[in-house]
């Protein structure tokens, strides 16, 4: 992994009035990441993306990206800079091609047939290249603007919940994509999303925000480290399953207890031995239930379900 930040946040806040967006927010992501900026909707990263892209004034903190301060360097930063901001818009009865050939004669990019037809290819949409846009698929007007975002070669990708409204399809066709901009194009990736699992599959890093503040920042395969997990049992008799655990090797793996369960915290090799230790000893365990640490704490810090 390169060292090279090019995105650098620190106490980054916005107010509006008495509602705090993002509050004193602290993100680094490198050369090459593929960036999971996790939070459930409402936790301040659209607000966040926003100001990365100058669209709205910071209260207070400071960015810098690609190792320039971002307000002094706005226009030569953003030139680096390829975004998708909620739904892309286009000209609905004019074909991808034409659109990709408008929109880039406007921001002065690089509009030869070889250039278009090269980005229509990595998106997948070469063989659509005449099609009207209006005959477009959500998830394929999503890659058109993914396209859109490539026109001038940018160093930095930003993508604010690609995937919102897509179907299975169509949020794999995304991921893929977004994976192959990364592997082989060498982007750095900012990715936003309130869904763990699309994050878990793509990115190499990640925050979780809730409430603008950050809650948890790390490499995504430390952060889901599954060796250890929090283990939920279900059991019969909760006071006698108590007195035999607090007797027991187990007593200091206990991480919490409810009316007719208790939560461990181990290792996944030593499931099947708690279990036997409470069958052995007349207790009826109903049901053992697994769940990686990481989205338990994403659930207890968002009360948001995980998709």
């Amino acid at each position: 992994m390169s060292y090279e930040k090019v995105i650098e946040v620190k106490g980054l806040t916005k107010k509006y009035k008495d509602l705090v967006a993002v509050n004193n927010l602290d993100l680094n992501v490198y050369r090459g990441d593929v960036f999971g900026f996790l939070g459930p909707n409402g936790a301040g990263k659209s607000t966040t993306i926003r100001m990365l892209l100058t669209l709205i004034e910071p209260t207070a903190g400071d960015i810098k990206i690609f190792g320039l301060p971002l307000k002094k360097n706005r226009i030569e930063i953003l030139s680096k800079i390829g975004a998708i901001v909620e739904k892309p818009d286009f000209y609905l009865y004019l074909s991808a091609y034409k659109n990709l050939e408008i929109l880039g004669k406007v921001s002065g990019a690089d509009t030869s047939n070889k250039r278009l037809m090269e980005i229509l290819e990595l998106v997948g949409l070469d063989k659509r290249w005449k099609s009207k846009v209006k005959t477009f698929s959500h998830g394929m007007k999503q890659r058109l603007g993914i396209a859109q975002a490539l026109l001038h070669n940018p160093e930095l990708i930003i993508l604010d919940e690609p995937t919102t409204g897509l179907d299975p399809m169509g949020i794999k066709e995304i991921r893929d994509l977004i994976i192959q901009l990364s592997r082989d194009q060498g982007k750095t990736i900012f990715l936003s999303s309130h869904i763990l699992r699309e994050v878990e599959l793509i990115a190499n890093r990640m925050i979780i925000i809730n409430k603008g503040e950050k809650r948890i920042e790390g490499e995504v395969k430390n952060l889901l480290n599954t060796d250890k997990l929090q283990v939920t049992f279900e059991v019969s008799d909760i006071q006698k399953s108590l007195e035999l655990i607090r007797n027991s090797q187990w007593l200091n793996d206990v991480d919490s207890e409810g009316k007719n369960e208790i939560i461990f915290n181990v290792h996944k090799d030593l499931i099947h031995e708690i279990n036997k230790f409470f069958v052995d000893n007349g207790i009826e365990v109903s049901s053992v239930v697994p769940v990686r640490s990481l989205e338990e704490y994403f659930l207890n810090i968002t009360k948001e379900n995980i998709e």
